[in-house]
C-alpha cells in the first residue's frame, strides 16, 4: 500500500494532488504545529495577469498551536471578499461556470477549524477530479506523539501498513532511505514534470494554486497533468 502525508494546504498547487493521485492513502497531518506565513492557508491565483496571493483569516494564529487547533476568523470578510476576487480573476476562464460553483461551496462551508475545511476541499475537489484516494487525517491515528521528523512518519506507515511511503520531492533532505528500508518502507519522491496551460493571453504563470488550473482545464486534462512526474 503506497501512502503519502503531507500538512494540509487550502487550495494547493497541482504538485500536492499529483501527490494525492499517486497514493492510495494520504494523511492530511494535521497534528503538528502551525507554520505562519507557510501555505496552510494562503496560496496564489491569476488577477490581471500577475500572481496574486490570497489568505484567509484567522483567529488566534500561533505557532504553538497544532494545526486542527486554529480557527477561521468569523469576524472577518475573507469568505466575501475572496469570493469576489476568484470571480474577477476567473469570470472569463473556460470553465468559471463548471468550476466557480464548486469554489463557493468550499469558501462558504460553515466549518470553523481551518483544518476541518481543508480536509473538505481536498474531498471535494478529488470527487471533481476523480481521484480515489482514501483522505484521512493524522490526529484520528493511534500513534506515539512524542515522536518528531522521519519517525513519526514512519509510526504513522507502520500503523497503515504500508509498504511505500511517496513524498514531495523538497522533502529529499528530511528523510534517510536506510531508516525506512529497514523498516520494510520503500521511500519514493514525487517530481513534476512542466506543466503548461493557456491562461487568457498572457505568458504562463506556474505553480498557483489548483483553482487556476482548473478554470482553464476540463477533468479529463487535469487528470493528464496529475500522471506528468516522475518518481525518484
Amino acid at each position: 500500500m503506497k501512502a503519502a502525508i503531507m500538512q494540509p494546504y487550502f487550495f494547493p498547487y497541482i504538485g500536492y494532488f499529483q501527490l494525492l493521485n499517486a497514493v492510495d492513502t494520504f494523511v492530511v497531518y494535521d497534528d503538528v504545529n502551525f507554520i505562519k506565513k507557510g501555505w496552510v492557508n494562503r496560496n496564489n491565483i491569476l488577477l490581471n495577469n500577475k500572481q496574486y496571493l490570497f489568505t484567509i483569516a484567522l483567529k488566534s494564529a500561533s505557532q504553538n498551536k497544532l494545526i486542527n487547533q486554529i480557527e477561521l476568523d468569523d469576524n472577518s470578510n475573507w469568505k466575501t471578499a475572496l469570493l469576489k476576487t476568484i470571480h474577477l480573476a476567473y469570470g472569463k476562464a473556460t470553465f468559471f461556470e463548471q468550476v466557480f460553483p464548486l469554489i463557493q461551496d468550499i469558501i462558504e462551508q460553515q466549518e470553523t477549524n481551518l483544518s476541518k475545511l481543508i480536509v473538505y476541499s481536498l474531498q471535494q475537489i478529488s470527487s471533481y477530479l476523480s481521484i480515489p484516494t482514501t483522505i484521512i487525517i493524522s490526529s484520528d491515528i493511534e500513534k506515539d506523539n512524542s515522536l518528531k521528523g522521519q519517525d513519526k512518519i514512519i509510526e504513522i506507515c507502520k500503523k497503515l501498513g504500508a509498504t511505500n511511503y511517496i513524498n514531495a520531492v523538497g522533502g529529499m533532505t528530511l528523510y534517510e532511505e536506510n531508516v525506512f528500508l529497514g523498516n520494510n518502507i520503500v521511500l519514493q519522491f514525487i517530481k513534476s514534470d512542466s506543466i503548461v496551460y493557456p491562461q487568457f493571453k498572457n505568458a504562463f504563470i506556474p505553480h498557483l494554486s489548483i483553482i487556476d488550473v482548473m478554470m482553464f482545464n476540463a477533468p479529463e486534462q487535469i487528470k493528464c497533468f496529475l500522471e506528468q512526474y516522475e518518481l525518484i
